[in-house]
Parts: C-alpha cells; sequence; structure tokens
C-alpha cells in the first residue's frame, strides 16, 4: 500500500510538492503527462492551479486524478521529514 496524499502545493512549471501522511514529501513533474488524454485540460495554467487532495490522492476542478500509486512512483526526490533530534535530559541543564 503506498502512502496517502495529505497536502499539495502547486509549483512552477508544471510541478507539484507533494506531502504524504508518512512524512514524506516529494516533487512530481506534470509536463510529460501534458499531451496524453484528459491531462491536456491541465495544459491550462489556471487549470493546473486548481488542485487539491481528494480522498488519499490528487484532483483537479477539471476532473482530472492521479492514482494514488502514480503520484507516489513518480515523485522525484522522496524524503522524510527532519525531525529534531531528542535531547539527552543528561546532558540538558535547565
Amino acid at each position: 500500500m503506498y502512502p496517502s496524499v495529505s497536502k499539495i502545493f502547486p509549483g512552477e512549471n508544471y510541478t507539484l510538492i507533494i506531502d504524504f501522511d508518512n512524512g514524506e514529501s516529494g516533487k512530481l513533474d506534470m509536463k510529460p503527462f501534458l499531451e496524453f488524454g484528459v491531462f491536456q485540460r491541465l495544459k491550462d495554467h489556471n487549470a493546473f492551479m486548481q488542485v487539491r487532495v481528494a480522498f488519499d490522492t490528487i484532483e483537479w476542478d477539471s476532473g482530472v486524478d492521479l492514482d494514488p500509486e502514480f503520484v507516489y512512483t513518480k515523485c522525484q526526490g522522496i524524503k522524510r521529514a527532519q525531525q529534531d533530534a531528542p535531547v539527552d535530559a543528561r546532558t540538558s541543564r535547565g
């Protein structure tokens, strides 16, 4: 099972910055897909910017949506969210 999309941010040049519910995030470049089928609707920049999280994946107002597996596997630079290192009570003063 693939992680669910928790947040989506449309970026420049038809890219999406995506946060997943497992703490990972990545960038999805949609340009290679804009010449095919329903994805042609997203060539209109205003239509592309109307993206949102729906259930566990991404959809646009134009009716285009993406399979969660596709979103996760096509994301580049998947990174786990940075977490602060725990403070060792023996070395902290205060």
